[in-house]
């Protein structure tokens, strides 16, 4: 099947599923199932199964998957058998929190610039980045053909920082600001918002 024409909800699950291998490959194991990698994300074997089955044959049945191919086949399937540069646009508590993550070379993503328009954290040290005016953002990621952005900052400005990206060639942004932007079909966005999250999980405590 047409990549482009695989459901969104089975795009988002690959990640889940490749977390979960090299955990098992981590342990040293081999070989594993669909019905041990259900057991262990709760989904049914036949969900995986079929979700696999969207770009091509993996395992054998009866054999199962060998962990180490399938890491190897869902990394290309994402696109993360490489490494993306990526920009975090605002610098305060949450952007410090983003920069200071060590974990995100190990999944095939490298923090380059931290951007912000304040002129009292402009210069100043977050993790191992100087802060970089805002000003400046369009130019460098252009130079450096980056694609992909976290957005940091008030709701207020999400959108006209977003246009700013856009401009300047980011396609796909990780939105942590409380607001929905407007955004080209080319451009990909995705949102995590604390508070809608909660107020999902409330909805199921008695």
């Amino acid at each position: 099947m047409n990549a482009s024409k695989v459901p969104d909800i089975i795009v988002g699950r690959l990640p889940l599923y490749l977390r979960t291998l090299k955990k098992m490959k981590s342990e040293n194991r081999e070989i594993t199932s669909s019905q041990e990698l259900g057991g262990l994300l709760g989904i049914s074997s036949a969900q995986i199964r079929k979700d696999l089955s969207q770009f091509g044959e993996f395992g054998k049945q009866g054999t199962g998957y060998n962990i180490a191919y399938l890491i190897e086949q869902l990394q290309r399937i994402l696109n993360v058998d490489k490494v993306w540069e990526v920009v975090i646009v605002g610098a305060g508590d949450l952007g410090h929190a983003i920069a200071n993550y060590n974990d995100f070379i190990n999944h095939g993503f490298q923090i380059s610039f931290v951007y912000d328009n304040d002129p009292n954290r402009i210069g100043s040290q977050v993790g191992q980045f100087v802060v970089r005016d805002v000003q400046s953002m369009i130019e460098d990621v252009q130079a450096q053909g980056i694609r992909v952005a976290m957005l940091a900052v008030p709701g207020a400005v999400a959108q006209q920082v977003t246009d700013q990206l856009i401009e300047a060639g980011i396609r796909a942004i990780l939105c942590y600001a409380p607001t929905s932007l407007s955004v080209p079909e080319k451009v990909r966005v995705q949102y995590i918002d604390p508070v809608l999250h909660l107020q999902h999980m409330t909805h199921y405590i008695p």
